[in-house]
């Protein structure tokens, strides 16, 4: 039986991988050494892993479209710019090719792939592997529907064929909360159940992590529709941190990320230093100023671990060893003689990409107990101290108890010193130091800077809280190409469907248009948890 298990998922992922890059296919060719996994664990390990490449893809362009290009500028962490790019999501005029990936790239693999981990599940008599890709099925699909709003969902077929009806963003969101919900259940109550550590990249096998983050996106997604659907959030909140459920990610050394990439090289590095020439800096994307305003006005020390240093001197002919660049430069005026010279982002070829950290659960904690009254475990201050804690603990910087102390500095302006793209406005005059008598929209403003600085590189995550929130505030982009659709100080509510979708089902994509958008098919259009009076 196991044999003929291991040809039939084999024959599965051949199919699969037919529609697939390279990259995939080395994702299924790369992780194990002949003799490490028996044929069916092989198998599984394959399909769990393509899997968690459906979150961030291993796929360089897919990664490169989904975090470098949409979430990194609209969530405020990155800057990229390029001669030759003329349309862009960052100057708010993006080209079907640029804004279609998380739609029609992502479920496909996604679900050629769990229908594979169930004929397994069903085969070896567990429950245990299907209900992990359930946790990862959910921390995928948040991402396609928190860019769209709208989405087929629960009648998307075997291989993620995508024509079919589309659910609303409430229904999707009430769907998330029970594959969660059961996906937690099974997991505690297989507990010891010994999935391969060579199988998983993410928690090496240990089931207890997975429960852990499968409450921490609970909490997360609970806290998404807390303006929409308040009570409901409130339930699931206090589900997701009920110990009795297997608790929530609280320590470092449960952080949620792929780590796949130790003898290969991640597509973020690759996609960040893609035509860097030899840069200390990187290549098309660079460091956005607004992130490093505001970590320099508050001489932030994580710093140094999430930036390179500028080329850039001041007046004195100084080294500025922090300088971002501009969000929504117009090219092609773009130019690597200066472009070059700010910021980079400091990554690794063979770091992990990060799905979730501790210091989110903690800010998410925060944010419920002092904005929404959530019973969350404990106080605002509380969670609100600990997740700047437990980020400075992740990336290894000193001084926590200082900097929580820091009741004066702000972030600072921004000075171009290229002359190209200034800008003479101000950011916030948002503190570090808590400060319970505050209004709740100066603590709330307070957590989401402080999450916002701590989920560095999470750039979707950060896209979603400033359209919930209105936090943190951004500069307004160089250049907006949108034709009055949006204002400059705007973020983008969404993307466009993909253009294919009204030619390949057209009568499931305007139904959804018509019936649960609310709005025109653009980026002004508000999804349905995006209702706070901003």
């Amino acid at each position: 039986m196991k044999i003929l298990l291991y040809k039939s998922l084999m024959s599965a992922a051949a199919l699969s991988m037919a529609a697939c890059t390279g990259a995939y296919e080395d994702i299924n060719s790369e992780p194990y050494t002949p003799g490490d996994l028996t044929a069916d664990d092989y198998a599984l390990g394959s399909a769990l892993n393509n899997i968690a490449g459906s979150v961030v893809s291993a796929d360089v362009n897919k990664a490169q479209f989904t975090d470098c290009l949409l979430g990194g500028p609209l969530g405020g962490y990155f800057s990229p710019a390029k001669q030759g790019w003329n349309n862009s999501i960052q100057t708010y005029d993006p080209t079907d090719d640029w804004t279609k990936v998380f739609m029609i790239d992502v479920p496909p693999t996604l679900y050629s792939n769990l229908t594979m981990i169930k004929n397994f599940c069903e085969v070896n008599g567990t429950p245990v592997p299907e209900a992990i890709a359930t946790v990862v099925k959910v921390a995928s699909m948040h991402r396609v529907t928190d860019t769209y709003g709208p989405i087929p969902y629960s009648a998307i077929e075997n291989g993620g064929n995508l024509n079919t009806y589309y659910d609303s963003v409430e229904k999707i969101y009430d769907l998330f909360f029970k594959d969660l919900t059961d996906a937690v259940k099974v997991l505690n109550d297989n507990r010891g159940y010994a999935l391969s550590a060579s199988a998983d990249f993410v928690y090496h096998g240990d089931v207890s992590k997975w429960i852990r983050f499968a409450n921490s996106l609970k909490l997360r997604l609970a806290i998404r529709i807390a303006y929409a659907a308040p009570e409901k959030a409130r339930a699931m909140a206090q589900e997701a941190v009920d110990p009795a459920n297997g608790g929530v990610i609280e320590s470092n050394a449960d952080n949620a990320a792929w780590n796949y990439f130790a003898t290969s090289e991640s597509p973020l590095y690759t996609a960040v230093n893609y035509n860097a020439n030899g840069s200390s800096t990187g290549g098309d994307t660079h460091a956005a100023a607004d992130i490093i305003c505001y970590m320099n006005g508050y001489k932030d020390p994580r710093r140094a671990a999430y930036f390179s240093e500028s080329l850039w001197k001041d007046a004195d002919n100084k080294p500025i060893p922090f300088i971002g660049q501009r969000r929504g430069i117009r090219n092609p005026t773009y130019n690597t003689e200066w472009g070059f010279n700010f910021s980079g982002v400091k990554i690794s070829a063979n770091d992990p990409i990060k799905w979730f950290n501790a210091a989110e659960t903690a800010f998410l904690r925060a944010e419920g107990t002092a904005i929404f009254g959530f019973d969350l475990g404990g106080t605002a201050e509380q969670f609100y101290n600990d997740g700047i804690r437990l980020s400075f603990e992740q990336y290894g910087a000193s001084g926590a108890e200082e900097y929580l102390a820091d009741n004066t500095s702000r972030p600072e302006a921004y000075v171009d010193p290229s002359g190209m793209n200034p800008w003479n406005g101000s950011l916030s005059t948002i503190t570090i130091k808590w400060d319970d008598n505050a209004t709740k929209e100066e603590k709330q403003e307070r957590i989401i800077t402080q999450k916002w600085i701590a989920n560095w590189m999470i750039g979707n995550e950060a896209w979603a809280d400033l359209r919930r929130t209105g936090y943190p505030k951004l500069l307004p982009v160089a250049y907006n190409g949108s034709g009055g659709i949006l204002a400059d100080d705007q973020t983008p509510a969404r993307m466009k469907y993909p253009e294919q979708e009204y030619t390949n089902n057209a009568a499931n994509i305007n139904y959804a248009v018509a019936n649960y958008l609310n709005g025109p098919d653009n980026m002004a259009t508000r999804i349905w948890w995006d209702c706070k009076n901003k």
